[in-house]
């Protein structure tokens, strides 16, 4: 059962509510002033709270802004109860972080309604999704619901795609998003000269096209290859804009779940302005490590292409190689069964990444 903290100073109004509130199998704690209803909060654990904004010793305002100092009480649901219905007042209680108002005196339903409303929307806001397709599946099922939406396509269908494959080019008609189930996928941009800037080696848990699907133009802004057999889902442009603009709180969740490497990138292009090929090559191989790709153990991870791992760190691919060399005979590396790079002093990577 969830659990209603009531906070109101007349009698009558917190007697009545709590019995609506009761009998309709919410279990109910009430305070009859701000400072107890804080103290309450502490050991109740409510789901969410109702408060009244006047009234003696704290007002609403100052138990709103309380509560929102205190990380564990920060994110739950809060809605004022008001028998003022100046815009001001509602305005200032929503600034300050409110999620709903009632004016009394309200109906039973406008009550129950917003409570059922909140409570469903922490419920969903909280959840954590896995990065697998099962994962995907129950988030577009569960914002479907939380959107009453019946158009967003409940069920994806998986592609192969074999090593050197495309899924998209730049400049293809950007008609999906994809997910990565299996396998290893790799995105770049064809530079003026014909070069490639890797921007990215997608693996299990991936999202590709995001910000292809963001733009203007409507085009890929990147290729995107296939290293290793791969399983990809591709998501319909449709369902991903009801995702993304048809509600702000549906929209942050999605895109946590989306954004996989977007950092990365921005963070692999200021890499290549101001730090030395040295430095790059350490970041790219504990990237690698971190996201699984190479390893720390024979005949693990899977092999790159030097070429493409000198289009990640912006180098031509002779100077890749030389560098991977030298880290080789430092004893920061080791190369495995098909040239795949085992990593084997991290903590010296690390340094090389701080000091160069």
């Amino acid at each position: 059962m969830k659990k209603v903290l009531l906070i109101e100073d007349n009698k009558d109004v917190r007697e009545n509510t709590a019995d609506i509130l009761e009998l309709s199998n919410y279990t109910v704690t009430t305070a009859e002033n701000g400072k107890i209803g804080i103290e309450k909060a502490k050991t109740f654990h409510p789901d969410i709270i109702l408060c009244d904004i006047m009234m003696p010793v704290m007002d609403g305002y100052q138990v709103l802004d309380a509560l929102g100092e205190k990380a564990d009480m920060a994110s739950i649901p809060f809605i004022f109860l008001t028998a003022k219905s100046e815009k001001a007042d509602l305005r200032k209680g929503m600034n300050l972080g409110a999620d709903d108002y009632l004016t009394k005196p309200f109906e039973e339903h406008e009550l129950l309604d917003a409570i059922a409303c909140r409570l469903k929307k922490n419920d969903f806001l909280r959840k954590e999704f896995s990065k697998n397709i099962q994962g995907i599946h129950e988030f577009f099922q569960d914002a479907s619901y939380y959107l009453n939406l019946e158009y967003i396509t409940k069920e994806y269908r998986p592609k192969s795609y074999k090593k050197r494959d495309f899924v998209f080019r730049e400049g293809d008609h950007a008609h999906d998003l994809y997910f990565v189930e299996s396998g290893t996928v790799k995105t770049y941009k064809s530079t003026e000269s014909g070069k490639e800037f890797v921007t990215g080696i997608n693996k299990s848990g991936d999202f590709m096209g995001q910000l292809s699907l963001l733009g203007h133009q409507g085009t890929y802004l990147e290729s995107a290859m296939v290293l290793h057999d791969a399983e990809l889902y591709a998501i319909p442009k449709t369902d991903f804009i009801h995702l993304l603009y048809d509600n702000k709180e549906v929209s942050r969740k999605f895109m946590d779940i989306i954004s996989n490497n977007l950092i990365e990138v921005q963070e692999q292009l200021l890499n290549m302005a101001y730090t030395s090929v040295r430095q790059r090559v350490a970041m790219a191989l504990l990237s690698l490590y971190k996201k699984g790709i190479i390893k720390d153990a024979p005949h693990e991870g899977i092999d790159i292409p030097r070429e493409d791992f000198a289009g990640m760190i912006g180098t031509a691919t002779e100077t890749a190689i030389r560098t991977l060399s030298e880290f080789r005979e430092e004893g920061l590396i080791a190369m495995g069964h098909a040239r795949r790079i085992i990593l084997l002093n991290k903590e010296k990577l690390r340094y090389i990444v701080d000091f160069g």
